[in-house]
């Protein structure tokens, strides 16, 4: 990793139906092999289902997902004197926000519904009213760094 100056973070473009930054995001990570009307297709048709089923804003509800599964704090492993210890760390804004992103479609995708857009738009709903494995899986890492809180003072 060169040690002049870390990388510069691109600028992404709102998405086009909504003009939101964190949809155009979303999209970019469902998108695969740079098919990104495949992706636009996946993520709109799933705003889609959740409006006819919620008759709420699709945003809003994606919004309130995103909030109940981003985490808060997580554990990262730190090398003390020949021993390994998970050291509970606050998670900065942009990670919270990619983590949460990450872990929405990666239940999404193991769920069983037929197509893409049906898993996404029942794991959307499903996180927003604080359910889903999304949402275990923030329980699962504020539960691993609770556990770890006494090794709070290695912290760097």
């Amino acid at each position: 990793m060169s040690r002049r100056h870390g990388a510069e973070k691109r600028e992404i473009q709102p998405d086009p139906k909504f003009g939101n930054l964190v949809v155009s995001k979303f999209m970019n990570s469902v998108m695969y092999s740079g098919k990104k009307s495949v992706a636009e297709n996946i993520v709109y048709g799933a705003f889609d289902i959740i409006e006819g089923k919620t008759k709420a804003s699709p945003v809003g509800v994606f919004q309130q997902a995103l909030d109940n599964v981003m985490p808060s704090i997580e554990v990262r492993s730190r090398r003390v004197g020949g021993a390994t210890y998970q050291v509970p760390v606050e998670v900065r804004t942009n990670r919270r926000q990619a983590l949460g992103i990450r872990w929405i479609i990666a239940a999404a995708r193991d769920r069983n519904e037929k197509t893409m857009t049906e898993r996404l738009s029942a794991e959307l709903l499903d996180a927003s009213n604080n359910r889903g494995n999304a949402v275990k899986k923030r329980e699962d890492t504020h539960r691993m760094a609770e556990a770890n809180r006494a090794f709070s003072h290695y912290r760097w």
